[in-house]
């Protein structure tokens, strides 16, 4: 079979949402109104560090489909001062956060052991206030949130091809900017940053879904121990020092951008490689100088980068049934999934989805009865199912 990325038909049940006049469907999306309706509605586990689990109402997949959201909308009303990703959330949020995460990972690998027959991921993207809100493609929540998902392989292989020029699928590989002219610098910035124990380099065969034929010319690195290592508290570290690499890349170049010869940040992660490898790269700072002209002269250009920094962070199961973490730049309107070659095709068709909905709650609610037994929150009633 042809590998290539995919696109797929997702249904779903229109959401019954009345936006108040004069309020753009963004704006309404980052308002405690709409995350009321979310919990209210889609929840189904809430804990006291405010983390809540609740199904995908506009989903991904109708075979297994959730997230858990960093609920802050009651607690820091102004949408752009929410956390946005994990370097920001508290330490014993992030405990329950990871311990949360690895219950549900692990789940999903117990229901669907062969790699030949579902793709398994569950990640982050950045929700960072890099555009204004009326912006095309803003983030529609404006708190830390993550994925859980899984696809047939077999829905994937009767699927129709995707255009590989979707502009979702460029910041997979070899279009990205950091990709296209600095991809040595990159590659060596994370080797000489990061000091990982459990997480080792994977090759790009190793790392890449043979069907989709993604992801593309990223960073990657095998989780060894497998599922049995994100048990131990010392993967989740190693996971943050992944993202704290990317952030210092991704803030260091962009620094360079918007100012030539802008002295380093004061506030990086790893300061003695940002100042050896990067600050001291020519390739680096010629890219640098390359988008700044560029900036300066194309007001579209210069309105569509993302300042602050962009990011998609996955852990997934590649063809060999390993278990990989890889980290992407993110670009508008893209989804997670797209970092692994399947599009999502979304459709409101309320019988569809209904025909699929029994069979995905029900795992849904399993999964919650494993994170209640855990001591990691409580169980929310809704519309559609109990509160236990």
């Amino acid at each position: 079979m042809r590998s290539g990325p995919r696109e797929i038909v997702t249904p779903f049940r229109p959401i019954p949402l009345d936006v108040p006049e004069g309020l753009k469907h963004n704006e309404f999306f980052n308002s405690t109104e709409n995350l009321n309706d979310l919990a209210n509605n889609n929840g189904l586990l809430m804990n006291p560090e405010n983390l809540l689990l609740y199904r995908k109402a506009l989903g991904h997949s109708t075979e297994f489909d959730c997230s858990i959201i960093y609920n802050t909308s009651k607690t820091i009303l102004n949408p752009l001062g929410r956390p946005v990703r994990r370097t920001q959330v508290a330490e014993n949020v992030k405990q329950i956060w990871n311990r949360m995460n690895q219950i549900v990972i692990d789940y999903m690998l117990e229901q669907y052991p062969d790699p030949d027959e579902a793709l398994i991921l569950a990640g982050e993207a950045s929700l960072d206030a890099t555009w204004p809100l009326t912006s095309p493609g803003v983030p529609s929540i404006r708190m830390l949130h993550n994925h859980f998902v899984v696809f047939p392989k077999q829905v994937l292989r009767d699927a129709k091809a995707a255009d590989p020029d979707d502009p979702n699928l460029t910041d997979g590989g070899q279009h990205s900017l950091f990709q296209a002219y600095m991809r040595d610098v990159y590659r060596d910035f994370f080797d000489k940053a990061l000091h990982l124990q459990i997480l080792k380099p994977a090759s790009e065969a190793d790392a890449r879904i043979a069907l989709t034929g993604y992801p593309q010319g990223l960073p990657s690195w095998e989780v060894q121990g497998g599922a049995a290592a994100l048990k131990d508290v010392h993967f989740w570290r190693e996971y943050d020092e992944v993202l704290k690499g990317f952030i210092d890349f991704y803030r260091s170049f962009f620094s360079q951008v918007s100012t030539h010869n802008a002295p380093m940040l004061p506030d990086v992660y790893f300061p003695e490689q940002v100042e050896s490898v990067l600050l001291f790269n020519n390739d680096f700072m010629k890219t640098a100088k390359k988008v700044r002209d560029h900036c300066i002269v194309d007001a579209k250009y210069a309105n569509a980068i993302r300042w602050q920094p962009a990011f998609k962070q996955l852990i997934y199961r590649n063809d060999a049934g390993k278990l990989i973490v890889t980290i992407s730049q993110n670009s508008i309107g893209n989804a997670i999934t797209e970092l692994l070659g399947v599009v999502v095709k979304r459709i409101p068709d309320a019988d569809a989805y209904a025909s699929h909905e029994p069979a995905l709650v029900a795992r849904l609610l399993e999964v919650r009865r494993r994170l209640i037994e855990a001591d990691l929150g409580e169980g929310v009633a809704t519309a559609h199912w109990p509160g236990a």
